[in-house]
């Protein structure tokens, strides 16, 4: 492989001839070979979307030569629609901060709008990835800004999927809104329901979820670009907070806008815990709804079987004809990757010292990988599961026959300890509580019927 010699403060580095990245670039792929994980498409698009706006902020405010500005922005377009995405090679654990993302992103649009101008890569007198790109700039307010812009970017896709979820729920919870079943609480039979209530509550959880999200989505309008190193605006020309603000909104079409508090958001992560709480709660939620999808689909001969989850593959290697609930399966281990992700963004915000917090980028790819995986996995889930599933009718109609607890409905005609003596007579004998209640002649058969009858107690 031919390489180029670029030069930096510590010497002279060789860079594969044909890279548009440099030498910042090059030692971070030298040091950091520890996970083979790089960071998001998406990450690395705002990120140009902001060197674009920059550009449009410095040349407004005459800093930087408009010839240099147009290229890097027609540079910074290409990195946006993911023609250079296989320059962005650093790993994801790197140098603190993100400098050598950022540096990454500054060569990349700096060795391209060079070739636009006529000249080779590394002639950095014509545009300079630290002079020109990175302009008004420091890692430490860009980072930050990106991270906000991606993640509201990816929450919105998420938000798309949890409604897409709710409508499922809802659907049917009106489909099953006459379905009278057994209710359960400690995994033991309890008074009757209407599975269509069950539903209801599944969608009320994503639903209180989404407005934990929508909260935390407003926290990361608010950015502290124009802080540049500590939040000073040192070597920032004068108005481009301003002027870079309205290209974001312009590039985005949100409102973002600058911090109120913008030491704090130099130092701290208030804005992405709030996102990290609501994906928590998302993957808790959704998890359960999960979990309790495998419970009630459970058997299909030998387990509650009430529900009768979608076939979408065959389940075993061994087992003939064995169906597992392969939808929510999944579900289940994206949401515990997703718990995991959050500890770790959790850990990482704690760790911040003094004027900054250098772990960002372990926060921000762990953020935007739960938003993907939540995203994918709630969608598939949605359509793969929830839309199909189906009430298995007689299993329920024979469960809520032999249900005991149907002796709570009779505590205030003959008193708590009498009901409980008719419920272990039931269990004892095998009967149901009905029966035991007609030998015993508790009280007369429509009475009875009546005070036992399913649909008077739901």
């Amino acid at each position: 492989m031919m390489h180029r010699k670029e030069t930096d403060v510590l010497g002279t580095v060789e860079v594969p001839e044909n890279a548009y990245y440099g030498s910042e670039t090059e030692r971070a792929v030298e040091n950091f070979r520890i996970s083979g994980l790089r960071i998001q498409e998406g990450f690395i698009s705002a990120y140009a979307l902001l060197k674009r706006a920059a550009a449009e902020a410095n040349m407004k405010a005459g800093s930087l030569d408009k010839k240099k500005g147009r290229m890097i922005i027609r540079s910074a377009d290409e990195v946006m629609s993911g023609k250079l995405r296989d320059q962005f090679v650093i790993d994801v654990f790197q140098a603190g901060a993100g400098t050598s993302t950022n540096m990454n992103v500054n060569e990349v649009i700096a060795n391209r709008a060079i070739e636009l101008l006529g000249g080779k890569k590394g002639e950095y007198e014509i545009v300079h990835p630290n002079d020109h790109v990175n302009m008004s700039q420091s890692t430490n307010d860009t980072y930050h800004t990106v991270m906000r812009i991606a993640a509201h970017t990816s929450a919105k896709n998420l938000l798309h999927a949890m409604w897409k979820l709710s409508s499922r729920l809802g659907e049917k919870a009106l489909v099953f809104r006459d379905i009278i079943k057994v209710g359960r609480t400690h995994l033991q039979d309890a008074v009757p329901m209407k599975l269509g209530q069950e539903f209801s509550g599944y969608n009320g959880m994503v639903i209180e979820a989404i407005e934990t999200l929508e909260h935390a989505m407003d926290a990361l309008l608010e950015v502290p670009i124009g802080g540049t190193a500590l939040g000073t605006g040192m070597n920032a020309s004068r108005g481009y907070k301003e002027d870079i603000l309205k290209e974001i909104r312009k590039g985005t079409g949100e409102k973002f806008r600058a911090s109120k508090h913008i030491f704090a958001d130099m130092q701290g992560q208030v804005a992405e815990l709030r996102l990290n709480g609501a994906l928590e709660t998302i993957a808790i939620s959704v998890n359960k709804i999960a979990n309790d999808f495998r419970i009630l689909g459970s058997g299909p001969r030998a387990g509650i079987g009430e529900l009768l989850l979608p076939e979408v593959q065959p389940g075993s290697s061994i087992m003939p004809g064995k169906i597992n609930p392969s939808m929510a399966e999944m579900l289940n281990m994206v949401c515990f990757q997703v718990m995991g992700n959050c500890a770790t963004v959790k850990e990482a915000a704690n760790a911040g010292q003094l004027e900054l917090n250098v772990f960002m980028p372990v926060i921000a790819y762990n953020l935007l990988f739960s938003m993907g995986i939540l995203t994918n996995g709630i969608t598939a889930f949605s359509e793969k599961c929830v839309r199909g599933v189906k009430a298995e009718h007689e299993t329920i109609r024979r469960h809520l026959e032999m249900d005991l607890s149907m002796a709570t409905a009779l505590a205030p005609h003959i008193g708590y300890s009498k009901a409980a003596e008719i419920a272990r007579k039931a269990y004892d004998e095998g009967k149901s509580v009905k029966e035991v209640c007609m030998n015993m002649k508790i009280m007369d058969r429509e009475t009875l019927d009546r005070i036992l009858d399913p649909k008077n107690n739901v």
